[in-house]
């Protein structure tokens, strides 16, 4: 599965919010993304998920029969996505599992919180989460949604300026074999830990590719089952 934005732009109502941009990105990828603090860069966070139609150019996924809006899930997207400060953690996860279908009951929130090393902190308001529990949780529970196949990680910068914090998340989920794209714009581009893509450019880096690659069984060779 691949999601290629070509040449994609948005124009609000005072001007342009996304100049033309055009991405691609595959499974087990990695690809981080740079633009201006602002909208924009949100934008085309929801443009990549299906959640906002280009003005000009497209936005399709290849190689599988499912829409934009199944196969990838925005996180945290400010505005959007991200959820009300005010509510308890266990509050949050619950709507999110409830969200991807899955059970979301007392008992399976709490157990879905002690599985993910988070079960302290249950009853703490979101707004008091550390950015880095912050950023893994949401992640993990977007990951849970049935059919979903890539990751858009709203500007984690936003919350901290520890990058490894986050990147080093999303390496994890690309090793996993996730799609994975992290919008930054807070960061210093000599901080970011690859060569971004740009906001507003078309030829943009290759991905990082980090899943590993199947292996081949040779013709012939010997199985545990043959011995």
């Amino acid at each position: 599965m691949q999601v290629r934005a070509d040449r994609v732009s948005l124009e609000g109502h005072h001007g342009t919010l996304l100049p033309p941009t055009s991405l691609t990105v595959g499974e087990g990828d990695l690809v981080i993304v740079h633009g201006e603090p602002g909208v924009g860069i949100t934008a085309f966070g929801l443009a990549l998920g299906g959640r906002l139609k280009p003005t000009t150019g497209t936005v399709h996924a290849e190689g599988v029969d499912a829409g934009l809006a199944e196969l990838v899930a925005v996180v945290d997207a400010p505005g959007v996505s991200e959820p009300d400060d005010a509510l308890p953690l266990r509050v949050v996860a619950g709507e999110e599992l409830a969200l991807a279908h899955r059970p979301a009951g007392k008992e399976d929130v709490a157990r879905w919180l002690a599985e993910h090393d988070a079960a302290p902190f249950a009853g703490t308001r979101f707004e008091n989460l550390t950015p880095v529990l912050r950023t893994r949780l949401l992640t993990e529970l977007a990951a849970e949604r049935k059919g979903v196949r890539m990751l858009v990680l709203d500007t984690p910068d936003r919350h901290t300026s520890d990058v490894g914090s986050w990147a080093g998340l999303a390496r994890e989920l690309a090793g996993r074999g996730l799609a994975v794209v992290v919008l930054t714009a807070t960061t210093p581009l000599s901080a970011l830990p690859c060569t971004p893509a740009r906001i507003g450019a078309a030829d943009q880096p290759e991905p990082a590719h980090l899943a590993p690659e199947p292996t081949e069984e040779l013709p012939g060779a010997l199985t545990e089952s043959d011995e």
